[in-house]
């Protein structure tokens, strides 16, 4: 297949890296960068294209949308007209405007979507979809994720001030940016809405748009939830709990096992990742999970409506948000300065 990456930052370069692993080779990258680096080691000659016209017109087979958050749409816009299969990164827009277009040209066209939420290929989180769906823990009542990152030591080796992440004419902010949990706590529990948020620009990190979010979530089987975010985290911290009427489950991102307290707390197991777990392995089984829908013509396990609903929680979220903070440069509580 005729492959076209569109953005060649760290995530367009991490798949590029895996599509060769898995053995493709024809490939045209829509960027500004020197790609001799790539070349040499891949031993790949690659086609750079300046202009998105341009490369479509060559009439590539897939598009892996790569870019800032608010040129996602665009993109996979131009690709879905061109009658291409589409890798979508997370989040798949940062507004709703034009979405319905793009479900339609998949349907009509029958494309592939996939949203890249690559959380759903860790080992250890289908384990615990699994325990959900077996019982083994009761009818969850509650679930809470907390997402902690330093935002300056993401990339050290870039100013995080020009990032994506941290501007709002990107499609930044915290919400946004780490909206993982919003996919994976609906993918596991199902079906949710959002019933309050709070936070905003709370660190003084030099960005224009909120480092700090707490949200409340109501799943239509009665449980409820909460999702903390945020970019000051240090040292980071990625954890997900869950309570059932009869155990609980515990996940930690750094070692990447869970706990399983089953009958009512008597018995406890285990999920390991394994003992070579790296943390690519979920961004290549999620790669060639993509590629084999297409080549087999199966529905991608995380949907263009997977990728709407979760971007629907994270802009109800920001709504909150927006509408109960006033952003400062300064911080107050009770009137001193942080």
């Amino acid at each position: 297949m005729k492959i076209l990456i569109v953005g060649f930052g760290s995530i367009g370069k991490r798949h590029f890296d895996n599509l060769v692993a898995l053995g493709y080779r024809d490939f045209q990258v829509l960027t500004s960068q020197d790609l001799t680096a790539f070349e040499d080691l891949h031993r790949l000659r690659l086609c750079k294209e300046i202009n998105l016209n341009d490369a479509l017109a060559k009439r590539p087979d897939v598009v892996f949308v790569c870019n800032p958050t608010a040129l996602h749409l665009e993109t996979a816009l131009a690709a879905a007209e061109a009658g291409c299969s589409i890798f979508l990164e997370k989040p798949v827009s940062h507004n709703l405007v034009g979405l319905e277009k793009l479900a339609a040209l998949a349907e009509v066209k029958q494309l592939k979507i996939q949203v890249g939420f690559q959380w759903r290929y860790h080992g250890v989180l289908r384990g615990i979809r699994s325990a959900i769906a077996e019982g083994k823990i009761g009818r969850p009542v509650a679930a809470h994720a907390h997402w902690g990152e330093w935002l300056p030591g993401w990339h050290p080796w870039e100013d995080y001030r020009q990032g994506y992440a941290a501007r709002t004419d990107l499609g930044g902010g915290v919400v946004l940016t780490l909206c993982h949990p919003f996919d994976y706590l609906r993918w596991m529990l199902g079906e949710c809405e959002v019933v309050s948020a709070v936070g905003g620009q709370l660190s003084g990190l030099e960005l224009d748009t909120e480092d700090t979010a707490l949200t409340t979530l109501r799943f239509q089987s009665g449980a409820v939830g909460s999702v903390y975010l945020d970019y000051v985290g240090q040292p980071p911290k990625h954890t997900l709990q869950i309570i059932g009427k009869a155990g609980r489950i515990e996940w930690d991102a750094l070692c990447g096992s869970a706990k399983i307290y089953t009958q009512g707390g008597r018995a406890f197991e285990m999920l390991m990742p394994g003992r070579y777990f790296e943390r690519n392995e979920m961004f290549l089984n999620q790669t060639a999970d993509f590629m084999d829908c297409i080549l087999q013509d199966k529905t991608p396990t995380c949907t263009l409506h997977d990728g709407i609903r979760a971007l629907e929680l994270c802009l109800a979220a920001k709504s909150h948000i927006e509408k109960t903070t006033t952003f400062a440069k300064e911080p107050h509580i009770n009137g001193f300065t942080i």
